[in-house]
């Protein structure tokens, strides 16, 4: 057994760190050690609790049942420790930490820059790091602590968690310049029969179109499914259109030659929601940091 007096409890960072990026290269970045001091810290780390911890596969080092086992505990511990280490109150001018966020793909075209201003201004020596939603389990790492907060469409269900709508809008139809449909106005049935591009990243409730275009009998076609980053240059070159929210297709119309136009039946009401983990409602960092996204938020 391991004798907590004879271990280095510098090593339990490195284990999260591991943890959290699945590569010696990143984590060694994230705890500003050299890959050489890395490795040889993980060694240690392997030889003081006899197992491997980590091994190489095509998605990066990945933790063996060991390292599983062991990785609720230690991070809870490291997350227990951090808290009663930190001041009662949080100084921004002077505070030296790191936020984790993440964000939909409407909060990364029209918040993040808001944000992230606000942050380097106030606090410049805090650090963002912004993660995509769309490819997290969002729950998972608010529960582990590996989010500090969330901006999403549809918050995760649990009372676990504390919630804020940040932003309500409308949801409008986006089309290249010169697009049929964009000769005048235009009725369901003329949507319906053009093709749709359909943002695969997105994650708001679009099942209101469909609703509405089957309580007047029609279908729409949904000719292709792709993330965000696709969206410029399958809108600009076909006549496929997309039904985005309003923010988000002003600032899309604004770097491309594309059109907004209103939906011919009624918009649903998407909203950008914060979430964070209830453990945090009173800790005064988290609380910070949540007055600048809900200031960015309210300037929009």
């Amino acid at each position: 057994m391991t004798k907590l007096n004879a271990f280095d409890l510098n090593l339990l960072l490195v284990f999260d760190a591991m943890l959290r990026e699945r590569s010696v290269t990143k984590a060694a970045s994230d705890l500003g050690l050299s890959q050489p001091a890395m490795s040889h810290a993980l060694n240690r780390l392997r030889l003081g609790l006899s197992d491997r911890l980590f091994v190489r596969s095509p998605e990066g080092m990945m933790p063996t049942p060991r390292a599983e086992q062991l990785s609720e505990p230690i991070r809870r511990a490291l997350m227990d420790l951090q808290r009663t280490l930190e001041p009662e109150d949080f100084v921004p001018a002077t505070a030296d930490r790191r936020f984790t966020v993440a964000v939909n793909n409407g909060a990364a075209i029209v918040l993040i820059d808001r944000i992230s201003c606000d942050c380097r201004s106030l606090a410049p020596t805090v650090r963002l790091a912004i993660r995509p939603s769309g490819v997290l389990d969002v729950p998972a790492m608010l529960d582990r602590g590996e989010l500090d907060a969330a901006i999403v469409g549809q918050p995760p269900p649990g009372a676990r968690f504390s919630t804020r709508v940040l932003v309500e809008d409308q949801f409008v139809v986006v089309m290249r310049r010169g697009h049929p449909l964009a000769e005048g106005s235009f009725d369901a049935r003329a949507l319906a029969a053009v093709p749709h591009f359909v943002v695969s990243s997105n994650d708001h409730d679009f099942s209101f179109v469909d609703r509405e275009f089957r309580a007047r009998g029609l279908t729409r076609t949904v000719a292709l499914e792709a993330p965000f980053l696709s969206a410029a240059p399958l809108l600009t070159q076909t006549d496929m259109v997309a039904i985005m929210e309003r923010r988000v297709a002003e600032a899309f119309r604004r770097a491309h030659p594309v059109e907004l136009a209103p939906l011919p039946f009624p918009s649903a009401t998407p909203m950008s929601v914060m979430v964070w983990h209830c453990r945090f409602d009173d800790h005064p960092a988290h609380r910070w940091l949540r007055k600048r996204i809900v200031a960015a938020a309210a300037n929009l």
